[in-house]
């Protein structure tokens, strides 16, 4: 967990934060398909890029859901030791699920989503940690930009390394966002990381 400063602002601030970045024009997956017809690489460089996609108008993975970027699940990875799963899939049975970890422990988080109908461009996880209500770290993550697929993607955050220390033991509360470029809030979800001695 990186240190931020104090006052923090809400973690859906966060695709504000990068004032000199313009994002592109959003543009639909059948426009980008039918400019350049004549342009046979650049055709076969978009077929590269937007695999399956490239030869449909529209993937689309779940119907009922009218969603772009559909978040399944997190996972936290400790190299020797199972992966833990929080299912995103319904959020009412989410806040208040935990990770407990050992502390000083190295880990890793795993996101597994969908993008479906059209491509999503600059896809970003922001995290804000507190405890006892005290903003301690805000994290953004750059995903990338996704066409949308039948396939699961997975983001992999950079390993960190969980405080360690009597003073660093106890229960962080962390607010959860994935966004893009539009500002989108794709998912929003609260979490609890239960920081111990040792593993449980």
């Amino acid at each position: 967990m990186a240190t931020t400063q104090a006052g923090d602002p809400d973690v859906a601030d966060a695709a504000e934060e990068e004032s000199n970045y313009k994002a592109p024009a959003q543009k639909k997956l059948e426009d980008i398909l039918a400019t350049d017809q004549e342009d046979e690489s650049l055709q076969k460089y978009k077929a590269a890029l937007l695999g399956t996609a490239a030869s449909k108008a529209s993937v689309i993975v779940k119907p009922d859901d009218p969603r772009r970027v559909l978040v399944q699940s997190l996972q936290l990875v400790v190299d020797g030791r199972p992966d833990v799963t929080i299912e995103l899939t319904d959020l009412n049975n989410v806040k208040g699920k935990k990770f407990t970890m050992k502390e000083g422990a190295q880990y890793r988080l795993r996101i597994n989503f969908y993008v479906q109908r059209e491509i999503v461009c600059g896809l970003k996880y922001v995290q804000k940690v507190q405890r006892m209500n005290i903003s301690l770290d805000k994290t953004t993550h750059m995903v990338g930009s996704y066409p949308p697929a039948l396939e699961m993607h997975s983001f992999m955050t950079p390993m960190e390394e969980a405080p360690s220390g009597m003073m660093a033991r106890g229960t962080y509360q962390i607010k959860s966002l994935f966004t893009d470029d539009d500002q989108h809030e794709h998912l929003k979800w609260e979490w609890v990381l239960d920081i111990k001695k040792d593993w449980e």
